[in-house]
């Protein structure tokens, strides 16, 4: 599956990485709804990590369509609460 980290390009990871990045991102929804800055950023930090760690780069010059967009590491809370209006990042 194609992720794209805004400002940053797109990664390909396996399938079985869903469940890992489902929980990152349901940790990022509960920082956001507490208000809660140090958690969300903790959390934004983690999920964005895992999908570097995990994921295969792809070209600069690749357009593939993206699964899921996540945020930029600089993202506000507020601009993530509004990435966040429909399924969360990563849909389950």
């Amino acid at each position: 599956m194609i992720v794209r980290i805004m400002g940053e390009g797109q990664v390909d990871l396996t399938d079985a990485d869903l469940d890992l990045l489902n929980s990152f991102d349901s940790e990022l929804e509960s920082a956001i709804e507490k208000g809660d800055e140090a958690a969300f950023r903790k959390a934004l930090h983690d999920l964005l990590g895992k999908v570097r760690e995990h994921g295969t780069p792809l070209e600069p010059d690749a357009l593939e369509p993206s699964q899921f967009i996540l945020p930029h590491a600089d993202a506000s809370m507020d601009e993530v609460r509004q990435m966040l209006q429909d399924d969360g990042l990563i849909p389950g």
